[in-house]
């Protein structure tokens, strides 16, 4: 049987999931204004105007002016807490479900179709057990934090939440949500191939030279990593991103008479905006999806890194004494 990675914490899904957090975490503080913006041009039924780079100029730097940069950063709290558990989360559950359909060898690759299975159900998981972090983040980020009914942070959304709308209010846009499922599906079945790929020239290059491979190289470079993030995310984004515009509205509480539902959102949107609509804040989102999952990836592939390393180090030593 080939080795099996050594893990840092009791198993490798618990180190995949802390290098999620800390992922989500890192990205979140250096992307939050963009999610500010993409938020509210999803939800905002106006046509705008101009290129995206200048509507993401002018907006960021109207939000400075009025509430400096405390203004670019509202929701942050709400936006770690969405971004650190979902990503924590998820790659908990991937990884856990990785590991069952490989019968316990984590060295086995899957086929595309295992990928597509194991991402599709710890998406969907994540999206049930996080949807109420993201209706408070949706509403924070689609609210002036001067509005006598805006949230004060997340633990005040949620309780608002629940006293005006019930419990199961955070759970609306859940549909939606599990809808969302099919994008991390498509961006990790391309990812997990490219980096399948990655290895596969790096193991060759290093038998031809005759180099021993080790849990230090056991990773591609930040480039490959980057590349491969953003490749992925671009294919799935164009596919999926109509679904996020629809959910943003429907969970939206200043819009809640316009968007009551899911039918209503889409035939609405429609009427009033036609196909185009569907894609508002494509362009913002593209300008920070990518650099926010490159972002992502990057610091996931080597806190992961250097958790199996570290244990491998662990390891050795305890041999050696």
């Amino acid at each position: 049987m080939s080795q099996q990675p050594a893990s840092f914490f009791p198993t490798t899904a618990l180190d995949h999931a802390a290098a999620g957090i800390g992922a989500g975490v890192v990205a979140t503080l250096c992307m939050n204004p963009l999610d500010l913006l993409k938020v509210k041009f999803q939800t905002s039924d106006t046509k705008p105007k101009g290129g995206a780079g200048r509507q993401v100029w002018f907006s960021m730097r109207d939000i400075y002016l009025k509430s400096g940069w405390s203004g670019l950063y509202r929701g942050v709290g709400a936006n770690i807490a969405g971004n650190a558990s979902s990503w924590g989360l998820y790659f908990l559950f991937y990884n856990m479900l990785k590991k069952r359909a490989s019968n316990d060898d984590l060295t086995r690759s899957l086929s595309a179709t295992e990928y597509l299975l194991c991402s599709a159900q710890a998406s969907a998981v994540t999206a049930i057990m996080t949807n109420p972090i993201w209706i408070v983040r949706v509403r924070l980020f689609s609210s002036e934090a001067s509005s006598p009914t805006a949230y004060r942070g997340l633990w005040d959304g949620l309780s608002r939440v629940v006293r005006t709308e019930g419990f199961f209010g955070l759970w609306k846009g859940t549909a939606l949500g599990l809808v969302g499922v099919s994008n991390g599906a498509i961006q990790f079945v391309a990812y997990e191939q490219m980096k399948k790929w990655g290895f596969e020239r790096k193991r060759r290059q290093f038998q031809r030279a005759g180099k021993e491979w080790t849990p230090e190289v056991d990773k591609l470079s930040n480039t490959s990593y980057t590349l491969m993030s953003a490749a992925s995310k671009l294919q799935s984004l164009c596919i999926t991103y109509p679904y996020q515009v629809v959910r943003a509205r429907l969970q939206n509480d200043a819009t809640r008479t316009l968007y009551p539902d899911i039918p209503s959102t889409i035939r609405r949107t429609w009427q009033r905006e036609g196909f185009g609509g569907f894609y508002r804040g494509l362009g913002t989102n593209l300008m920070r999806i990518l650099p926010g999952t490159c972002v992502t990836f990057v610091v996931y592939e080597n806190l992961a890194w250097l958790l199996r390393t570290t244990a491998a180090q662990r390891e050795e030593r305890h041999r050696q004494q």
